[in-house]
């Protein structure tokens, strides 16, 4: 099962929440999992589509992940979360209430068995008989960039996007 999530660590366990409801993250104590973050950064497009690939920056993590049920480190993991994927968010937007965090769980997953792959470069075809092809090769580069915010259609006027937030964006 494949499920996106917002991910934080604190360099010894990774950090990964959801709803106490989902049987994803709560129905199998005790289970195996494996964590896999990756960054495409460019396609390998190659003088035949044989040796086209991508380059990327990926990194699996695998364990028995833990149920963090002590209140600090709960809040602390949601905040390094939070921190992650949007520095400044934490301090700035409402944090979790008793209710709220009664309906979450969140995971710790040791960092002690990963494996980090990285593929960067040209195509591999440069020095053999395709290179006579006259075939254009390369990498296309990928390079994601923040867009400008976009405002909740419900948020009164006025309200601007805080500077943490714009200082993302191309606002």
């Amino acid at each position: 099962m494949v499920v996106p999530t917002v991910y934080g660590s604190d360099g010894r366990h990774l950090y990964f929440h959801g709803s106490v409801a989902s049987r994803s993250l709560v129905a199998s104590p005790g289970a195996a999992v494996c964590v896999t973050v990756t960054h495409v950064d460019g396609l390998v497009l190659a003088r035949s589509v044989f040796e086209h690939g991508v380059n990327y920056r990926s990194a699996m993590v695998y364990g028995v992940p833990r149920l963090v049920t002590d209140p600090e480190e709960k809040l602390a993991g949601l905040r390094r979360l939070t921190e992650q994927a949007t520095p400044g968010q934490w301090d700035y937007a409402r944090q979790p209430n008793r209710k709220e965090l009664a309906a979450t769980a969140l995971l710790a997953l040791s960092l002690e068995e990963a494996s980090v792959k990285i593929r960067t470069g040209a195509p591999d075809d440069g020095d053999g008989p395709d290179a006579a092809l006259g075939i254009w090769a390369g990498v296309l580069p990928l390079k994601p960039t923040w867009g400008a915010p976009e405002a909740d259609p419900l948020l009164p006027a006025g309200i601007a996007p805080p500077p943490h937030i714009t200082a993302r964006g191309g606002a």
